[in-house]
């Protein structure tokens, strides 16, 4: 009986052993679990940050045609603008000329009844 109690002890004692081993093993596993979920999340950010740099790094490419856009509608404005000012311009010195004349007109009016 002794010797039976012997044998299930030292098969317990084995089975604890093994339970350990295997527990070790999992746990092990599990740690290399979290490391590659670290490191899936790590390259999942990073494919983010390249993400948005790549488009910035696009937006940069793109910034030279907008600068360009928008000097191209500048000088178009300023030609436009200029011809409307020198139009302004030729139609306020014919005005003042046919103010000079009737003044002239006036004058001369004035003139001849005193």
């Amino acid at each position: 009986m002794e010797n039976e109690l012997q044998q299930v002890v030292q098969l317990l004692h084995n089975m604890n052993e093994n339970f350990e081993k295997k527990l070790n093993t999992i746990e092990t596993r599990l740690a290399r679990l979290e490391k590659v979920d670290s490191i899936e999340h790590r390259v999942t950010v990073n494919q983010i940050d390249i993400t948005d740099i790549k488009e910035l790094v696009q937006k940069l490419g793109e910034q030279p045609k907008i600068i360009n856009a928008i000097e191209g509608a500048i000088t178009r404005f300023e030609k436009t603008y200029q011809s409307h000012v020198e139009q302004i311009n030729r139609r306020m010195d014919s005005q003042l000329l046919k103010i000079a004349k009737t003044e002239e007109e006036i004058l001369t009016l004035k003139n001849h009844k005193n």
